[in-house]
């Protein structure tokens, strides 16, 4: 089991360039980037979507996906390496393969071969509705295939008639209730229909006003109606939608949209409504709600600026509880004063109400979204996610919670790594970008290499291109690094075989011939001046800029295939490593003018390449076969391997500020946050254990002795041990922060600490200016909320919305409703009022009735609200103050931190609740109400507590318990999630409160100790760590153990 632990996935967006990219079942969806694909299922917990699997067989471009209708755990994928997978979704694993040659015969051969030609690669793909283990597939121009997975049958056929097509298919649609029938969509625009029994029809119902033209107007969406054997919802690009019959090959609708500009990228029929389908334009992310019986739309709705490339709907998610109303059943007998039954409440367009379901959405840019149609709302979206190979990454050096990635799809992204969302992406067009460098310093600039369009610079808050440097002409820049002590110094290396210095203004420096293409190059972290540069032709070359020589000073040579990527060590001045497609890594001393050690071990050829630049000996290294490894190099001793990624690892990086948590890119188009803090054990329990400096922070010639424990030699843990020697007194809590927020990775640890600060009693005026942004103490909760809510008052925000207008109501009931009114009969009238659904009304005039009547009447409306799931219950359980009603509500939903916020006012006394409320029903009562709030608090903040949990976020999890100082359970949290190091650090700190936990991690630390062998490790530190944390008895045992050691010098 791969001690390296990933912390974080930013995962792929939905690729653009085929059709069936998109597909769902059930509770679940998938989408598919260009090498993987992606299955998001609902938590039903907490009524929320969250990635379930990311499935990875293919090794070229995945063509189509398509789920099975007969069985929800069986997907079938295809793409353009001739091979076509089915999967069992559920157990994420490979059922059946079909590629050129397994398992067919030699005419099946034949078949496959003529299908998966250049020019016959699988475009569409779909399950036969007819039969739950047939998978038909159809290149461009046909002819259709369909596999039989399994059974007597198994094989592939050819369908009789559906070949031999006059223009490329785009898509095809199996009918799911008539047997055997089938559509095809064409790039010409028009359609083919095959049924068994009846006559084909091949390139029909082209749009009218193609007739008798060459033009082309591609069919992009094509499905059939639900509830008709015949009709067929068909869009074409330029002509847009029509309702046809297949049958009698007429045109029934032909569907009108407010603009000419606008065009249909795809549509989908939305099952939970008769006749009601939804249509994504290709220009801007328009999604527009359509009924069959008009024809223009009834809604529409700007998701983005970017066009749709796919849409799914899926049914509602069930509910995760009910948050019905306690109140007894109403007795609907009509007197003057009996209760109304209200309908439910009018939305905008009542004849065309759309009712609740979720589009699944993807978008050109790769964004992938699922949208709450009713609730007119996102519930998830993974925005401006890469769909192509990443092929390099960097952290910001000056703000390290910013990661920039840079892809074969022409783009450089910009990602916040707390919240793994994308905050800055660049203009785009630039054709493959292979490389980035951020300028040193706070200049908040990128430097790009294009393989078309030269060298860039990158402003990245401005989001404009302010300088692009064509030295290399058209060929292809492979690397770019910005100097990191000279930030007027940027060099490039390229193709044609040149590596040039250049100012960034574009004055050229030094032009460095090379006998062949240049891949990479790499500044001295230790010499301004020295810069090293990898060769097509094997060699590694070193430059020094201070002379006018353009002659290498060192050329290294030994690898036995093109040299890629080279990389100085930060702490060994002359020290440097290259990668090579002979699949070796080689560690070279410039001063020896030597190769000191070969690494072994990758398969396939080496491309990223990262020193530690906390432990002088550690190295990690990215492949062509997938892994990452990570190396002692003293004596080239492999020390872990990782698996995870799907494909090639191109880029590695790691984080300026806690340099044991690093990054990697691949092309299975992610990137993933590791932490490496398990493969240096020894050091924390050094740091736990109070040890001297000497055991902790030592030169580079100490560190790489053969068999030396693992020694801090870096800046960050320099830093530390210069900002502990400055405080006085007891600096120990301070130097367990420090140093657990080094070696934690992102993620909480902060937020932790903070928390511990506090119930600690640190002045509020030390809180740092990130603390409000994460999981605050309750006692700063409404103060802080309320200050962003003061703040907003300030900025201009304009409503979302818009509607065809409110339907009308019955005039007999209004005009009945108006004699009661002038009648002196208030309630009556407030109960006519509630019938017609006018609300507002009623509860003008209710207090006229009473104030209790009043209260009755909002709480039903309250409960009526939440039966609806609509926001606009929350004023009205605030005004009549039935907290528990409104967390219910939220938690419901999955809504925890509005629930806690909640929760907090009621204890705060900002929700005031009258006596005369008590009598509704509602729970809250008296006296007891504060005790019943914290009591809710707990509860929620609880609940909260196991959503991060369970998202894998142990740390965030035992915040939310500090914050309403439950120490206990915030302990529990850091151990059940093996956070077994903080825990003891956090526990030392909070002393008495925690001791039992602290003594209950330390025993289990120390038994993970005795059976783990990392690094050196040693029986002696866990006994000594022990020692220094334990109780009388237990330190009895101990002394009993050490004695053993010292008889036996026991080594695990």
């Amino acid at each position: 089991m791969s001690q390296v632990k990933q912390v974080g996935l930013l995962a792929a967006g939905c690729q653009p360039w085929n059709k069936d990219v998109c597909a769902a079942s059930g509770d679940r969806f998938a989408y598919c980037a260009t090498l993987a694909i992606y299955i998001y299922q609902l938590d039903h917990r907490y009524n929320e979507f969250k990635l379930q699997a990311i499935m990875s067989e293919h090794k070229k471009t995945i063509t189509a996906i398509s789920w099975c209708p007969h069985n929800p755990d069986m997907f079938a994928s295809a793409s353009a390496d001739s091979l076509v997978v089915v999967w069992n979704v559920t157990e994420q694993k490979v059922v059946a393969k079909l590629d050129n040659t397994k398992g067919i015969s030699d005419m099946e051969i034949c078949l496959i071969h003529t299908a998966f030609s250049s020019t016959g690669i699988p475009a569409s793909l779909s399950w036969c509705w007819n039969a739950g283990d047939a998978v038909a597939f159809v290149s461009h121009r046909g002819p259709l295939y369909i596999w039989t997975i399994s059974g007597p049958d198994s094989g592939v056929t050819v369908h009789r008639e559906a070949h031999s097509f006059l223009s490329d298919i785009s898509l095809f649609r199996w009918h799911p209730k008539k047997k055997g029938k089938v559509v095809f969509g064409h790039t010409d625009g028009s359609l083919s229909i095959f049924q068994p029994g009846s006559k084909n029809q091949k390139h029909v119902l082209r749009p009218e006003s193609l007739e008798g033209t060459d033009e082309e107007d591609p069919v992009t969406a094509l499905e059939w109606d639900p509830l008709s054997t015949d009709y067929l919802l068909v869009a074409n690009l330029h002509n847009g939608i029509r309702l046809v019959d297949s049958e009698s090959l007429s045109c029934i609708t032909t569907f009108n949209f407010p603009s000419a500009a606008a065009s249909v990228q795809c549509l989908a029929w939305v099952s939970s409504a008769p006749g009601m389908f939804i249509t994504g334009d290709s220009q801007v992310g328009v999604l527009r709600v359509w009924n069959v019986s008009r024809t223009t739309p009834i809604d529409n709705f700007k998701l983005k600026k970017t066009g749709f490339h796919g849409l799914h709907v899926l049914s509602s998610p069930p509910k995760k509880k009910s948050c019905s109303s306690q109140y007894p059943t109403k007795n609907h007998h009509t007197s003057s004063t009996s209760e109304a039954v209200p309908p439910p409440t009018l939305t905008q367009n009542q004849a065309f109400s759309l009712p609740p379901g979720h589009a699944v959405c993807c978008f050109m840019d790769g964004g992938v979204g699922l949208y709450d149609m009713g609730a007119k709302k996102w519930d998830f979206l993974r925005d401006l996610g890469h769909v192509e190979t990443i092929f390099d990454c960097k952290f910001k050096p000056d703000n390290p919670d910013l990661l920039a990635t840079a892809s074969f799809d022409g783009t450089i992204k910009v990602w916040d790594i707390n919240t793994l969302t994308a905050v800055y992406t660049s203009p785009g067009n630039e054709g493959v970008i292979y490389s980035l460098s951020w300028a040193p310093g706070d200049l908040n600039c990128i430097a790009g290499a294009t393989s078309r369009n030269g060298g860039f610079i990158w402003d990245v808050p401005k989001g404009k291109m302010i300088t692009r440097f064509s030295e290399h002409g058209k060929n292809g820049i492979f690397c770019i690094a910005w100097s990191h002590k000279d930030s007027k110094r940027i060099a490039t290396c390229s193709s044609d075989g040149f590596c040039i210095i250049r100012t960034i203004d574009g004055k050229v420096l030094h032009k460095y011939k090379h006998p062949a293409a240049v891949f990479g190059c790499d500044w001295s972290q230790n010499n301004k001046d020295m810069i090293a540069t990898g060769c097509e032709d094997k060699n590694v070359r070193v430059y020094y800029l201070a002379t006018s020589s353009d002659q290498p000073l060192k050329v290294f040579t030994g690898h036995t295939a093109k040299v890629f990527h080279v990389r100085w060590s930060p702490l060994r001045e002359g020290i440097l490593c290259s990668g090579s497609d002979d699949g070796t890594v080689r560690i070279w001393d410039y001063t020896q003018d030597a190769c000191i050690n070969v690494l072994s071990g990758h398969t396939a050829p080496v491309r990223g390449l990262m020193w530690n630049p906390e432990i002088p000996y550690l190295l990690i290294s990215g492949s062509w076969d997938y892994t990452i490894r990570v190396w002692d190099t003293r004596d080239g001793t492999c020390l872990d391997t990782v698996y995870d990624h799907g494909a090639d690892v191109y880029g590695l990086t790691c984080h300026p500020s806690r340099p044991f948590t690093m990054a990697s890119c691949s092309r299975d188009s992610t990137v993933r946050l590791w932490s490496l803090t398990p493969l240096i054990n020894p050091l924390q329990i050094n740091i736990l254990a109070d040890r001297c400096w000497d055991e902790i922070i030592g030169n580079t010639d100490r560190a790489v002795e053969s068999g030396a424990p693992p020694l801090l030699c870096g800046k960050v843990s320099r830093d530390i041990k210069q900002e502990v020697e400055k405080l006085t007194g007891n600096p120990r809590g301070k130097k367990l922060r420090w140093f657990s927020e080094c070696f934690s990775p992102p993620g909480g640890s902060k937020n932790l600490w903070d928390l511990v600060a506090v119930i600690k009693g640190q002045d509020d005026s030390l809180l740092p200016q990130h603390y409000c942004k994460g999981i605050m103490h309750m006692k700063h909760l409404i103060r802080f909320r309320m200050s962003k809510a003061q703040e907003l008052t300030t900025v201009k925000m304009s409503k979302y919305g818009g509607g065809i207008g409110a339907p009308s109501k019955e005039e007999r009931l209004k005009e009945a409703a108006e004699i009661h009114l002038r009648l002196g009969q208030i309630q009556r009238y407030c109960e006519l009022m509630v019938e017609l659904g006018e609300w507002d009304k009623a509860l003008s005039v209710a207090p006229g009735v009473s104030m209790k009547y009043w209260r009755k009447l909002m709480q039903r409306r309250a409960d009526q609200l939440i039966q609806e799931e609509s926001d606009d219950v929350i004023p009205y359980c605030i005004a009549i103050g039935d907290v528990k009603k409104l967390v219910s509500f939220f938690t419901s939903r999955g809504q925890l931190k509005e629930a806690l916020l909640v929760a907090q006012a009621a204890c705060e006394g900002n929700i005031q609740v009258s006596p005369l409320s008590t009598t509704s029903g509602s729970s809250n009562s008296g006296g007891n109400n504060t005790d019943d709030y914290n009591e809710l608090l707990h509860k929620v903040s609880k609940e909260l507590a196991e959503w991060y949990f369970q998202d894998g976020h142990a740390v965030l999890a035992a915040c939310c318990h500090l914050a309403v100082e439950n120490i206990e359970l915030a302990m529990a949290n850091l151990i059940r999630g093996n956070e077994l190091e903080l825990a003891i650090s956090v526990g030392t700190v909070l002393g008495e409160s925690a001791a039992q936990a602290t003594h209950y991690a330390l025993e289990l630390l120390a038994r993970k100790c005795m059976t783990v062998t990392t690094c050196g490790f040693t029986l002696k530190d866990t006994i000594l760590v022990c020692f220094l944390f334990t109780n009388d008895k237990q330190k009895i045992f101990l002394r009993y153990v050490w004695q053993l050691y010292r008889c036996f010098r026991i080594n695990i």
